[in-house]
């Protein structure tokens, strides 16, 4: 969160002149901060694509209101496929495709979370409340050499969007959002919180070992009738490089399904733009009240049970009637 004092600080230091020592090294390190390479930026978003060991790593860690009590950290993992179902200079789509055992030895295969990135956006679509979202127009200077990346739910529904730049200074490829508001993950929703919104951050880092995405957020609710943070959250989702794990199930699924599924993503981006955003109820324990039909229907995709055509037409159906003013 931004703290005026220390803004106020960083501005009055600014003005002061630099000692020699560093008025010499200041030009080097500047140059370093590299940003706006849209080849480059291109080439750090697709290394997120492959076959991966996922850590999900989830804390709460400082309480901001008095009584409140912090839930236990939830760490979880499995594997995921991850593939660039679009891929131009400009606009790169990476679908998450969740591989776990069911325990019986039986692997299952969850369409997960999907990531958008598009080269400096005319607009960005937002979380502005309750099951709202909004296309907000995005300013020529704080577009250029920026990325957007839009976030989506399993059954391709919205989930936030925020821009940012790829940046490589000291030896680190990074890309850090804007703060944002988000609905509540499923994680949250469920166990029904006194918060009920998070303003958060993402930040996307090229490691060694594969890459992270980090987030942190403040969980905001309402307290005696105002506004207030309960309690601040770090996320951390490790992925590591690994091939030990049924990924032919994965892209199995996907050669089944992926028509149906753009043809979700079509009626989606149609209702979007019609309404310059869109209103959508949201579920706690599925994330939006048209993702148990829209993921039943490609399961039945799957199994052979239905075509992917007439699932498309009744997927374009329910999204025509869910997603309202």
């Amino acid at each position: 969160m931004n703290h005026p004092h220390l803004l106020l600080a960083a501005t009055a230091l600014a003005t002061l002149p630099l000692p020699p020592a560093l008025a010499q090294t200041a030009p080097a390190t500047i140059a370093t901060a590299q940003y706006g390479d849209q080849a480059r930026d291109h080439a750090a978003i697709l290394k997120m694509a492959g076959t991966f060991k996922v850590t999900f790593d989830m804390r709460e860690t400082t309480p901001l209101v008095a009584g409140y009590t912090p839930y236990p950290a939830k760490v979880s993992g499995g594997h995921e496929v991850v593939r660039a179902i679009v891929d131009t200079p400009g606009h790169v789509v990476l679908q998450h495709l969740l591989v776990v055992d069911d325990g019986n030895g039986k692997t299952i295969v969850v369409k997960h979370w999907r990531q958008d990135w598009t080269w400096q956006p005319a607009t960005v679509l937002v979380y502005v409340g309750p099951g709202r979202w909004a296309l907000r127009q995005v300013p020529e200077q704080e577009r250029r050499g920026a990325w957007s990346q839009t976030v989506w739910q399993t059954d391709d529904s919205p989930r936030y969007g925020g821009i940012g730049r790829w940046r490589y200074d000291d030896g680190v490829t990074r890309w850090t959002s804007d703060e944002t508001r988000r609905p509540l993950a499923r994680r949250d929703a469920t166990r029904h919180p006194p918060y009920d919104h998070y303003i958060g951050t993402n930040r996307h880092v090229l490691t060694p070992a594969g890459w992270v995405h980090e987030q942190d957020n403040a969980k905001i609710g309402t307290k005696d009738g105002r506004p207030a943070t309960f309690v601040h959250e770090y996320v951390v989702n490790t992925y590591v490089p690994a091939t030990d794990f049924p990924i032919k199930a994965a892209d199995d699924y996907w050669e089944k399904t992926s028509g149906y599924w753009a043809a979700v993503r079509t009626a989606w981006d149609s209702a979007i733009r019609r309404q310059s955003g869109l209103a959508l109820g949201e579920v706690a324990d599925v994330g939006s009240s048209t993702a148990h039909e829209l993921m039943l229907l490609a399961d039945d995709i799957a199994s052979g049970e239905a075509t992917p055509a007439a699932a498309s037409a009744e997927a374009t159906d329910l999204i025509q009637k869910g997603a309202h003013h």
